[in-house]
């Protein structure tokens, strides 16, 4: 009788709470950005309830996915429901406000959080968002700020401070980071080690690169993983050392088949031995990557067809292809693209269309990428109408994907010069409408050869000179006469 009494209980209570975890349930229509804001926009309708550690895991997962707004809205409307944060929470919550709304709200919400929140983890997400931002001066202040707070005393702070002078060109100030690592007592890990290499080899200390190694060995107190030796075989590569990248790239592998088969380390192997110029081990790996998972994976087609294209090994690269079709779930646009772009750089037209035809047929999606191959290829052969064409179906693909492109600002100017050419007022005006849609701000150039197209054709542009001041843009002086040719206020 009271195993049956609870069991209602239990019902009663988990009757407003989701059938399904919610991230499933936001997953439902696949990862596309427009198809998680609808779901979620639909759960939130609802007003249904979920665990918090199912609003946990969904965020986790979004914010892995690149979904950001989604995270953030989720986060904030079940906070607004009573779902109560932790300081753990509080700093994953200021990453996605950086992310999503940029740095100056991220550090408005870091100003706003009460103090007892105001910890190592919230200090360390907003030196993580400064160090993203490429923030030099913010970083090291607030870098310092934590070590009077005795809030750096694990290497995650030192090692977002590492990649920021990685990513900004400053890798000689890298071991002076380490030095303060050691002083302050803070013991490196695996991906201190990685970024201390990577800094040492960006200077041509290839001989500091492998003392770290060994360092790394006597310390004992981190194990190199696989990571570790493919980033070393890597700066084995970029040098020119092939015989000690293959050696290294032999003991990766052991270390790979010894501790569980990891999909990535093979596709690395893959890459590395591409780039030695080593088809022979590429092939070897790829076998061992097919034996070692029973289904082969959209990615590791990809990779693979994208190292022997690389390596001219087109037939080679058009075989895999075949396999990949003939046994896939579902036709990845990403594979077709490989060899589409393949097909093209080798002036292999007909071959090109031929397999986005039959690409289209199997429900592959063609996206801004497939159309930016084809705009390289017409762009090279000087066919402005199919480049105008590519740009124009590029553009609209990725709004209806929610993944903005933006044509390189080498095919805006060929193409607004070709209209300048052909006195093309209306096609110019077309482009420029288009470009508005995913990028705010077209810079002087574009207008420049506009009022010179206007110029060239005998039109008048009404409101030009008003238009220019909306877009903030200034002209140069010889410009300028002709701006007062065409503009009609």
């Amino acid at each position: 009788m009271a195993s049956t009494q609870t069991k209602l209980v239990a019902k009663r209570s988990s009757k407003y709470y989701l059938e399904e975890a919610l991230y499933k349930r936001l997953f439902r229509g696949g990862s596309s950005a427009g198809e998680v804001r609808r779901e979620l926009k639909e759960f939130l309708k609802s007003r249904k309830r979920a665990f918090k550690w199912e609003v946990g895991v969904s965020i986790k997962k979004l914010r892995e996915r690149k979904r950001f707004w989604p995270a953030l809205k989720l986060s904030e409307t079940m906070a607004k429901r009573g779902m109560n944060l932790t300081v753990s929470d509080q700093a994953i919550r200021l990453d996605l406000v950086a992310k999503a709304r940029g740095i100056s709200s991220a550090e408005a919400y870091f100003i706003n959080l009460p103090e007892p929140a105001k910890n190592h983890l919230a200090y360390g997400a907003l030196l993580n968002c400064y160090c993203k931002e490429l923030m030099t001066e913010k970083a090291e202040a607030l870098m310092e700020k934590m070590k009077e707070l005795r809030f750096a005393s694990s290497p995650m702070a030192y090692n977002s401070l590492m990649t920021l002078y990685s990513k900004t060109n400053q890798p000689e100030r890298i071991p002076g980071i380490i030095e303060g690592m050691k002083a302050n007592d803070v013991q490196p890990d695996c991906y201190t080690y990685n970024i201390w290499m990577r800094g040492l080899a960006a200077t041509n200390d290839i001989s500091g690169v492998e003392r770290v190694m060994e360092e790394m060995k006597i310390d004992g107190q981190v194990s190199a993983d696989w990571t570790t030796y493919s980033n070393l075989a890597s700066i084995y590569v970029d040098a020119g050392m092939f015989q000690k990248a293959e050696a290294v790239l032999k003991d990766l592998e052991k270390r790979n088949n010894s501790s569980g088969h990891s999909l990535e380390a093979y596709q690395f192997l893959i890459t590395l031995y591409g780039r030695t110029g080593n088809l022979v081990e590429v092939y070897r790996v790829w076998r061992s990557l097919k034996l070692a998972f029973r289904k082969t994976a959209n990615i590791s087609y990809l990779n693979m067809i994208q190292v022997l294209v690389k390596l001219k090994d087109l037939p080679g690269a058009e075989t895999c292809y075949k396999e990949w079709e003939s046994n896939c779930s579902t036709h990845d646009i990403r594979v077709v693209n490989a060899l589409l772009s393949a097909y093209t750089k080798g002036n292999m037209l007909r071959k090109a269309e031929v397999l986005k035809k039959r690409a289209k047929q199997k429900g592959a999606r063609l996206n801004a990428k497939t159309w930016e191959i084809f705009m390289e290829y017409y762009l090279r052969k000087g066919d402005m109408k199919l480049v105008f064409r590519c740009v124009d179906r590029g553009i609209k693909k990725s709004i209806s994907h929610s993944r903005i492109w933006v044509p390189p600002n080498e095919a805006i100017v060929a193409l607004m010069s070709y209209f300048e050419k052909e006195k093309d007022t209306e096609g110019a005006e077309k482009l420029i409408e288009l470009l508005k849609r995913v990028k705010n701000h077209l810079g002087a150039e574009v207008f420049e050869i506009l009022i010179r197209t206007y110029a060239a054709a005998g039109k008048k542009s009404p409101g030009m000179q008003r238009r220019l001041k909306m877009e903030n843009v200034v002209v140069s002086k010889a410009t300028e006469k002709l701006l007062a040719e065409v503009s009609v206020e």
